[in-house]
């Protein structure tokens, strides 16, 4: 029987035949036909669990390949400078020229030079002159000692200038400290040189070549001296050099907080300053308290060194917003320095669809790599 049909029957059973009672049987059977046409709403439906992959949170520790790129460069490479201001007479080196120890490179023009050495020689024979006439008449006792000594300080100072004189000349001629090769030519015949202006830059040949690389300073403290190291350059073909880490900076780098790492090259005629190349370091186990790493797929609104990952409450399976302070940018993921714990776990699908404290439907977890 229907509800509507029930309610028909209901009335017409409370409801007696006559005007008298008919407004109430009315009010009655209204009432019935409410209650019986209202039904109970349907129970809302639970929200639908998103299912979402995991990476569990790791320090970066362990042993690691490190790969690279960095700059040959000669061990030693020196500029060479004129100790006095003067015009530069003569350059008799080009850049790429190899020299031997003792080659003279550069001149000065000596004019200048040459008359103050002439002054100061000068001098010197005028304070020996009035020294010797002042002992003479010391000896004679027509002066007081301390005259005689004045004399003689005057010419140990006009001696001095000599010499001095003299040094700035014998500089006024560069010579090659070693044997090496020109690595550049700043200065030009002609200009005017100053006092530590590099003129020439000459690479010393005889302490080899070494491949320069910048790394960041939790990289250089896992870096070791001695340790091999396995070379590419490009320039000399895929064959790969046996190197070996011969120098870790001690100071990072004012500008970009990296620390310089040399690898010694073995002998090679075709290596050049300049080339690149590219270092494999093996890196030690980290320390305590080392960062820990997150896949990059896991950071949203990343922004400057700052961004947010969904960590998962395993309890209650629903997702929690969390600020993390990020590093680096590595090959395996993205350094995270602080705001989570090593073992927590992240959500690294379907970010752009969850929102704080949703519950989630776990796929197979897998390791941040």
């Amino acid at each position: 029987m229907s509800n509507r049909a029930f309610a028909h029957q209901l009335a017409h059973r409370l409801v007696p035949t006559g005007g008298a009672r008919r407004l109430p049987g009315v009010i009655l059977l209204s009432v019935a036909l409410a209650a019986c046409s209202s039904e109970a709403p349907p129970p809302p439906k639970a929200a639908q669990a998103l299912p979402v992959r995991l990476a569990t949170v790791r320090l970066v520790n362990g042993n690691s390949v490190l790969l690279v790129s960095g700059t040959v460069r000669l061990k030693r490479e020196t500029p060479l400078s004129f100790n006095t201001p003067g015009r530069i007479a003569a350059i008799l080196v080009r850049d790429g020229d190899r020299v031997v120890a003792g080659q003279v490179l550069a001149r000065l023009d000596i004019t200048a030079l040459g008359a103050n050495e002439a002054s100061a020689q000068a001098e010197v024979v005028r304070a020996k002159s009035d020294l010797t006439r002042l002992e003479d008449l010391f000896k004679k006792g027509w002066i007081t000692a301390p005259r005689v000594e004045q004399a003689r300080a005057t010419m140990a100072a006009a001696q001095a200038r000599q010499r001095a004189a003299g040094f700035d000349v014998g500089l006024a001629v560069l010579r090659a400290p070693s044997a090496g090769v020109v690595l550049s030519r700043p200065g030009e015949p002609g200009q005017i040189a100053q006092p530590g202006q590099a003129v020439l830059t000459l690479g010393e040949m005889g302490q080899g070549f070494v491949l320069r690389v910048p790394l960041a300073d939790r990289d250089a403290a896992r870096v070791k001296l001695g340790q091999p190291a396995t070379v590419r350059i490009a320039a000399l073909g895929p064959a790969p050099f046996s190197g070996q880490v011969s120098e870790v900076g001690a100071r990072g780098d004012d500008g970009t907080g990296t620390f310089r790492v040399e690898v010694k090259l073995p002998a090679n005629a075709r290596l050049a300053s300049g080339q690149i190349g590219e270092a494999e370091l093996l890196l030690g186990a980290a320390q305590a308290g080392a960062p820990l790493i997150v896949p990059a797929a896991a950071v949203f609104a990343a922004r400057a060194d700052e961004g947010f990952v969904y960590v998962l409450e395993p309890v209650t399976r629903r997702v929690r917003q969390r600020q993390v302070a990020l590093g680096e940018v590595a090959e395996t993921g993205v350094i995270v320095t602080s705001g989570l714990q090593p073992g927590e776990q992240v959500v690294t699908t379907g970010i752009d669809r969850l929102r704080d404290g949703q519950v989630v439907q776990i796929a197979s977890p897998v390791a941040a790599k």
